[in-house]
């Protein structure tokens, strides 16, 4: 499956087919496999910059070759220093140096051969419908065998988000769950989310849309696609998204921020980092609270995304269709 044809532009070090990689990575054994990955499946590695926040031991972190390492921007955190995800990603978008297109990925990730060229092609095809689109989704799965990896395919076309369901707004605080269901299509998908390990667009949406260092882990996701659809930007969904993501499993070693053996040991530990972006998330979005550049915009108003969505944050509602409903399941 491909996407619509490239039409033809520089290719050059620097140029405007240029993809920066965000990439904030903790203590994850998959981090080189990541990177080897992104860069040798590139149709073109040369145009690809990597901005890596590292936050491990160490001498645990990953040595890359040489000629890799010039194109990696790395900023090495001491575990016990890091304040989780979003804090991370927004010192890893601050790497970025003006490229055309930006991709923020997790760093246990796998792509496929020529993932540069489709990822480019798609987003100059949505850019055509909105100059201020963004490509996104949660992937589909893959898992290690004996150290190759192994994909687990939930939907060869679109996966489309929606409320998980059963879901409904606690009193507290407006943080949801998504998850993503198959979808039959061949062209570009509004959608009403944004999966923060797959997020492709151009380069702009670093000014326009800064990483919120404030929030943690639940709710970001949320937050962000709310900040884009109210600033006017359109969030797509593509088919046969060209990178695979490696989910938490029942057994999982891959430690976390909130893993209990290095939280035990911070001055300020995660449930404190959580609870503050709970309360940030509702200033956001039931308080009305001038956020600045991290707050929401005006193009569009949260009734605008009501309608659109069936998410209802003045009226703490959900509709049918925000559901899987939405898609006729």
């Amino acid at each position: 499956m491909r996407p619509p044809p490239t039409p033809g532009r520089p290719g050059q070090i620097g140029g405007h087919d240029a993809i920066f990689i965000s990439i904030a990575a903790y203590c994850d054994p998959l981090l080189a496999f990541t990177i080897c990955s992104a860069l040798t499946q590139a149709s073109q590695p040369e145009r690809i910059r990597i901005g890596l926040v590292e936050q491990q031991l160490p001498e645990a972190c990953v040595r890359l070759p040489e000629a890799w390492e010039r194109q990696v921007r790395r900023v090495h955190i001491h575990p016990l220093q890091a304040r989780g995800p979003c804090w991370a990603r927004a010192i890893a978008m601050s790497l970025y140096q003006g490229e055309r297109w930006f991709l923020q990925i997790d760093s246990h990730t796998w792509f496929e051969p020529g993932w540069d060229d489709r990822l480019i092609a798609w987003g100059e095809h949505c850019a055509a419908l909105n100059p201020r689109s963004l490509v996104t989704t949660y992937p589909n799965a893959f898992t290690l065998r004996d150290g190759q990896p192994v994909a687990t395919i939930a939907g060869a076309e679109l996966l489309a988000f929606v409320v998980r369901t059963g879901q409904q707004f606690e009193p507290d605080h407006p943080v949801l769950m998504f998850e993503a269901v198959p979808v039959s299509g061949q062209a570009p998908l509004p959608t009403l989310h944004v999966g923060a390990g797959c997020l492709f667009g151009p380069g702009q949406l670093v000014q326009e849309l800064p990483y919120d260092p404030f929030l943690y882990f639940h709710g970001e996701e949320q937050a962000f696609a709310l900040r884009a659809w109210t600033r006017g930007w359109d969030l797509f969904h593509v088919p046969g998204i060209p990178l695979y993501h490696q989910y938490v499993s029942a057994g999982d070693s891959r430690p976390m921020h909130w893993s209990p053996e290095l939280d035990a040991q911070r001055q300020v530990r995660s449930a404190e980092l959580s609870e503050a972006a709970n309360r940030r998330m509702a200033a956001l979005l039931w308080q009305g609270a001038d956020l600045g550049i991290y707050g929401l915009g005006t193009a569009r108003s949260l009734a605008d995304f009501a309608a659109f969505s069936g998410i209802d944050y003045a009226a703490r509602a959900i509709a049918p269709h925000a559901y899987k409903a939405r898609y006729g399941y």
